[in-house]
């Protein structure tokens, strides 16, 4: 497991850099942390890293955003906080992103759980003060 210290916003893109690295074998990530931890906002750095030139922004209604990195290779970004079962997920077609070999990147993927695959990374947000927080990588097999 990996921790990253975030004292300011202004740590997201050094830290969000980082984590890049260890998403280059991974395209499942798994975004945790309680509401306002800054999931989206770590997401949209992470996206920036990647060159995304889309305004991204969390699919809480929609499920599911598609942005383009660089190299013009599909990211998909998903919020599931408001499904109430993994059913409705399957039914936005989400076991077909899964297995895309693309990127994944998932908020409130507990709602979810039993539609992952084994391995994947999770990242865990944990707020630590009005602007900072712990953010740890965990590889899940």
């Amino acid at each position: 497991m990996l921790t990253f210290e975030l004292p300011t916003l202004a740590a997201l893109p050094a830290v969000a850099a980082q984590v890049l690295e260890a998403l280059q074998s991974h395209s499942i990530v798994c975004f945790e942390g309680e509401m306002g931890a800054g999931k989206t906002t770590f997401i949209k750095a992470l996206c920036q890293s990647m060159g995304v030139q889309d305004e991204v922004s969390s699919p809480t209604f929609a499920l599911v955003n598609e942005y383009r990195d660089a190299q013009n290779q599909p990211i998909y970004h998903f919020d599931f906080y408001r499904l109430n079962e993994p059913v409705e997920a399957v039914g936005i077609g989400a076991l077909e992103y899964f297995d895309s070999g693309y990127l994944c990147l998932i908020e409130w993927p507990s709602r979810i759980e039993a539609l992952l695959p084994p391995e994947r990374l999770l990242i865990t947000l944990h707020v630590t003060g009005e602007e900072s927080r712990t953010l740890q990588l965990e590889i899940k097999k």
